[in-house]
């Protein structure tokens, strides 16, 4: 009776929302699961970020082409054209253990790239459509809600993994994952409308690119912002917690669920730290101020670190002071990119930001594997440290309107 009396936007953006928390919840448990499940077969660092490889690259084409394809096809199809990739990429590694060669996960995470970026893109895009013009409050609260509780479950995630694999095995957690994945997908071919997001005229394939400076901006800030989250947090900080610690794969697991999950409270939160600030201070200043902030925080751990500190509290309580910092970084650039994207095919914008967010975690990635195994976890942070910093000269670029 309660959601009989909801609006068809509200509704829409529910059915938008169920599908990217279900969506989330299996890929933050498929990456702690191949994390600690190939390490366990005694795999290097730099061997599992190879694993990675293809599922940031392929992120990086998705978002793209994905965006093109959302203002032409409908934001519908993209956003479930990703959930059954991604079963896809869940059964592709569930069939048959023998199958599990380091080119065939690579294959299926090309796949699960794919799906990720496809429903990320289609969720982000579609808010624009169904807040009104204008209504800036409600955008920037729609999204960091949306983005804030997929973080939130994406940590839930983390730790889903790490007790599958405890309890059910590697093949035992894919399957559970793959059952909750088709409900989901289900439920959207029902519900989801059919036009959502579509450009009243075809785009061209010239039109992927954007010409927005503030989307350009923006984009090179956020490559430089994941990349600097990634570096350490994807590979490096996992297997150090692992071999340095002796945490097993739950202990793991739950300690990254928790940071993920107070990291993305945080981003649904962030329009009440920020919002007041929001009419008098630009968005430049903004993200340069939230920015520079952030920069020393990884500095900081890895002088701590390397002055011998107890360095399992310098990392917990290091790693939950980037995280919420981080978090209200992340929560501004999404709602701005989705305030600046073009409301006629809103989807090449947002897919073009997308683009350059993947771009960061591609790179973010192979020198998490790379650094950390030639140089250790002090070196990730001081990179980390460094690509902030570019993040802050790039962000003193952007308009102020």
């Amino acid at each position: 009776m309660i959601l009989s009396n909801l609006s068809s936007d509200i509704k829409q953006y529910l059915v938008i929302t169920g599908n990217y928390w279900a969506f989330t919840l299996t890929d933050g448990a498929l990456r702690m699961l191949i994390v600690l499940y190939f390490h366990q077969l005694g795999y290097s660092p730099i061997n599992i970020a190879m694993l990675f490889l293809f599922y940031e690259l392929f992120g990086v084409i998705t978002n793209l082409l994905g965006g093109w394809l959302g203002a032409r096809l409908g934001l519908n199809k993209t956003m479930n054209l990703g959930l059954s990739l991604q079963i896809v990429a869940l059964v592709m590694l569930a069939i048959n253990p023998d199958w599990l060669s380091v080119a065939f996960v690579m294959a299926a995470q090309a796949l699960s790239g794919i799906a990720k970026d496809l429903n990320k893109m289609s969720a982000k895009s579609a808010i624009k459509l169904l807040v009104p013009e204008n209504a800036d409050n409600t955008l920037y609260k729609w999204v960091a809600r949306l983005t804030g509780s997929k973080n939130a479950l994406k940590g839930v995630g983390f730790f889903m993994g790490g007790a599958l694999l405890s309890l059910l095995g590697f093949q035992g957690a894919l399957w559970a994952m793959t059952s909750l994945l088709v409900v989901a997908w289900i439920t959207s071919l029902v519900l989801l409308k059919q036009d959502l997001g579509k450009k009243k005229f075809k785009p061209k394939f010239s039109e992927l690119f954007s010409k927005s400076k503030q989307v350009n901006v923006l984009s090179a800030a956020r490559l430089c912002l994941f990349a600097s989250r990634d570096v350490w947090f994807v590979i490096a900080l996992p297997v150090f917690l692992s071999s340095t610690f002796g945490w097993d794969h739950t202990l793991v697991g739950s300690f990254m669920a928790i940071w993920v999950i107070f990291y993305g409270i945080v981003q649904a939160n962030t329009p009440k730290i920020t919002q007041n600030k929001t009419k008098q201070v630009t968005p430049s200043k903004q993200l340069t101020s939230w920015a520079l902030l952030l920069t020393t925080i990884p500095a900081l751990i890895a002088i701590a670190i390397s002055q011998n500190f107890a360095s399992m509290w310098v990392i917990v309580i290091g790693l939950l002071c980037f995280g919420g910092v981080f978090a209200i970084n992340s929560s501004l650039h999404s709602y701005l990119i989705v305030k600046f994207a073009d409301s006629d095919g809103v989807s090449l914008d947002v897919g073009f930001y997308y683009m350059a967010n993947a771009m960061g975690r591609l790179l973010g990635t192979v020198l998490s594997g790379v650094v950390y195994q030639s140089f250790g976890l002090i070196a990730c942070l001081w990179i980390s440290s460094f690509l902030l910093a570019l993040t802050v000269l790039i962000s003193r670029h952007l308009n102020s309107n």
